[in-house]
């Protein structure tokens, strides 16, 4: 018997911020039986055609090895089931690039999802890898939780506290893979949200497959999220070490810098609202939006950057 889920999360999980899967039911979903899930949706998941093998993303120069243990959604498709099935607003998936899923999962399970965006955010630099301080980096996004909850409070919105990390960032300087992950409370759901974060530096831009799902599974999707780590590069002359200094875009900004600003500068952009589509039928907003707030005021204090280039 599998965890349906009823709903997902929205724009936050595109552009690797910190996200709140919905909260799901047990409901078989064996051959032949639908678990409540509503016909229309059952289509859309009939008409899907997953990939398996090695998946090229062109609009990122990137490769992903999935082989025969996970499979690929495309862009079109792809936001079809985010804005179709998972309830987010087409605005929220313009930069999708794809999802990925474990081999036997659907895209209603309640398990994980992988969703593949670029961003071009410029070279970031790893020359202080072995001395980020992201015991601070936690502070300063923990600091927000009060004032975010009081605005979500007054909208009718459940509260939503960020925990801790459920896995401190930890950086491969060998395939440049940043991962992370984030454990949020809410107020009206009894298991706490999970975000994985993984992160491949390029050339000139980082590739996010950012996986979102809850603690009671973080196992799986820590599992999970290092293989991707390994199993992301990019193509030649994309890659980190081809980067051009003084030619190449850069970032301005490290790893703490990434892990800080990155997911609020992508929430800032796509109007830091994560909307999530609870049961079939009730819309909730989830985002980030003054933790973002937190996190932006973080990435000036320490790197230098002015509210206006966000």
């Amino acid at each position: 018997m599998r965890n349906t889920i009823l709903g997902a999360l929205g724009a936050l999980a595109l552009l690797g911020a910190g996200v709140t899967p919905a909260a799901a039911q047990e409901t078989p979903t064996a051959a032949g039986e639908s678990g409540g899930i509503p016909p229309e949706l059952l289509e859309i998941e009939k008409n899907l055609h997953p990939q398996t093998g090695d998946i090229t993303i062109p609009a990122a120069h990137a490769v992903l090895h999935l082989g025969d243990d996970y499979y690929y959604l495309p862009a079109d498709e792809a936001k079809k089931v985010l804005v179709d099935v998972w309830g987010n607003p087409p605005s929220a998936v313009s930069n999708v690039l794809g999802l990925v899923f474990e081999k036997d999962a659907t895209i209603f399970d309640n398990v994980w999802g992988a969703v593949i965006s670029y961003d071009d955010t410029g070279h970031i630099s790893d020359a202080n890898a072995e001395h980020e301080d992201y015991a601070a980096v936690l502070r300063e996004m923990q600091k927000g939780d009060a004032a975010d909850n009081a605005a979500r409070r007054e909208a009718g919105y459940p509260t939503m506290n960020l925990i801790g990390w459920a896995q401190p960032p930890s950086y491969d300087k060998a395939s440049h893979a940043l991962i992370w992950a984030k454990e949020f409370a809410l107020s009206d759901q009894k298991v706490n949200s999970l975000n994985y974060d993984v992160r491949l530096l390029g050339r000139t831009g980082t590739l996010s497959l950012n996986m979102v799902s809850t603690m009671d599974v973080l196992a799986d999707v820590g599992s999970a999220a290092a293989m991707f780590g390994r199993a992301a590069e990019f193509e030649s002359g994309w890659r980190y070490a081809d980067f051009v200094a003084g030619s190449d875009k850069d970032a301005g900004y490290g790893l703490s810098g990434l892990v800080a600003g990155g997911a609020a500068v992508a929430v800032a952009q796509k109007m830091g609202i994560f909307a999530l589509l609870l049961k079939f039928g009730k819309i909730i907003i989830v985002g980030l939006i003054a933790f973002g707030g937190a996190a932006f005021a973080f990435v000036r204090n320490m790197f230098g950057r002015k509210e206006e280039d966000y």
